[in-house]
């Protein structure tokens, strides 16, 4: 009896034992599973590690960067990352293309048909000129037609007067000057000996030697000159007649012809053209008349004191001095020249000198005093447009280009102006808006717009 309480001891222990493993069992299958701890793996290539880790296993992923890592910027689109500056440029050089390869085609047009052009444009000149006649003719009763014909017939017949008398005037002296140059180049040789710059005889002769050698060896190309001459005098009778018809028909009809053209232009920009046109005939109109009364007063003046200085063919000369007026800057130093050079070989070297004088004192008196006052501001351009618009007439078209690319620049001059100062009338800028919106100067302080 003494071993009962003894083992009733140990089993109350062993089962006190086992409902406390129950019970530690029982609270760790109510926690959650807790992740393996991670194990050191060797470093393996990139393309086995993507190969052996499943699509769809996001536990194998990248791990996020840490906390101290600076964030990564998103990057800018690449419109926005072109700096602005180069970004401007490209716009307007791909815009700047264009305009080069617009005017490059029209270029290519034109002289394609370059007679055309430049008998439509010789056409306007002569119109600018006659159409004060052609109006003066109808307030007097006179029907425009009749009118226009023989306005359109006197200005032709004038023109043509003119050349002819000039080359009568050649054929008729020609003799005479020939042996005039003889005796001129004679006295020229002695002088030359005699001066003071130690040129010989033997010099002189090479000289003469090499210029007939180069007539001589040249003959060919002179021959096809000649012949390229006769093409030209074609061409030349072919534009006067166009022309000539063109004229009339701008003289009868031209109210009719702006207003066809003005259907060409888009409704959006017609009220503006429709009021740059009338402004550049006023400048064409006010260009013409001008140049022709300075060249007139250049070949007077010249013409007499070239004719009280005994140099032969005066009048030829001052009728070549008033045609080559037309052509600004050029033409007067090369009809000057001229005059000098008949009187160098004809009169001798003093003449020649007070030829000079002549010819120089008169052109400062026109272009200081005679142009600014007859042409005024309406048709001023500046001297450095003027060289550069008759060279590239002159490298486009010759003589005609060079004759008509001053009166062009003047009349693109004042319809841009006017066309601007429209623009600016029409949506004025708004208070405060962008730096030097300010107030475009008037038509007669801008000195684009011919006074009506």
């Amino acid at each position: 009896m003494p071993k009962m309480p003894e083992w009733f001891g140990r089993a109350s222990a062993r089962i006190s034992h086992i409902g406390q493993r129950l019970d530690e069992r029982r609270a760790a299958a109510e926690e959650p599973d807790e992740p393996p701890p991670p194990r050191a793996v060797a470093a393996v290539p990139a393309a086995r590690e993507e190969a052996a880790v499943p699509a769809d296993d996001t536990s194998a992923r990248v791990p996020p960067p840490p906390a101290y890592a600076p964030a990564a910027t998103p990057r800018p689109e690449p419109a926005a990352a072109v700096p602005w500056g180069v970004r401007v440029a490209a716009e307007a050089g791909w815009r700047l293309l264009v305009l080069a390869a617009t005017v490059w085609v029209l270029m290519k047009v034109i002289s394609a048909v370059r007679l055309v052009v430049l008998a439509f444009v010789v056409a306007l000149l002569v119109s600018a000129l006659l159409q004060p006649f052609v109006a003066r003719l109808t307030r007097h009763g006179v029907p425009r037609g009749l009118a226009t014909a023989l306005t359109t017939l006197f200005g032709f017949a004038m023109m043509g007067l003119m050349g002819w008398f000039v080359v009568w005037q050649i054929m008729e002296n020609v003799d005479q000057l020939s042996r005039q140059v003889q005796d001129g180049i004679e006295d020229l040789r002695r002088w030359l000996l005699d001066s003071p710059f130690h040129v010989t005889e033997k010099q002189i002769n090479d000289v003469a030697k090499n210029l007939r050698d180069a007539v001589g060896t040249n003959t060919e190309q002179l021959t096809s000159a000649g012949i390229e001459g006769v093409t030209v005098i074609v061409e030349l009778f072919t534009g006067l007649l166009l022309a000539f018809f063109s004229t009339i028909f701008l003289l009868y009809d031209g109210k009719k012809i702006w207003g066809w053209c003005l259907k060409l232009v888009p409704a959006a920009a017609r009220e503006g053209v429709a009021g740059a046109g009338p402004r550049a005939w006023g400048t064409l109109t006010a260009y013409v008349r001008g140049t022709v009364i300075v060249a007139l007063i250049d070949a007077v003046f010249i013409g007499i004191g070239i004719y009280f200085l005994d140099v032969p063919m005066a009048v030829p000369l001052a009728v070549i001095i008033f045609l080559a007026a037309f052509v600004p800057l050029v033409g007067a130093v090369v009809s000057g020249a001229l005059a000098v050079v008949v009187a160098l070989v004809t009169q001798g070297v003093f003449t020649a000198v007070l030829v000079l004088a002549v010819v120089l004192a008169v052109q400062q008196i026109e272009g200081h005093i005679l142009q600014p006052f007859i042409l005024g501001r309406a048709v001023r351009v500046h001297p450095l447009a003027v060289v550069l618009s008759v060279a590239a007439g002159g490298m486009i078209a010759g003589i005609g280009g060079a004759v008509v690319a001053v009166p062009l620049v003047a009349v693109l001059n004042t319809v841009v102006g006017y066309l601007r100062r429209y623009a600016h009338e029409a949506h004025p800028p708004a208070p405060g808006g962008a730096p030097g919106a300010g107030p475009l100067p008037k038509a007669e302080e801008a000195g684009t717009v011919p006074a009506e």
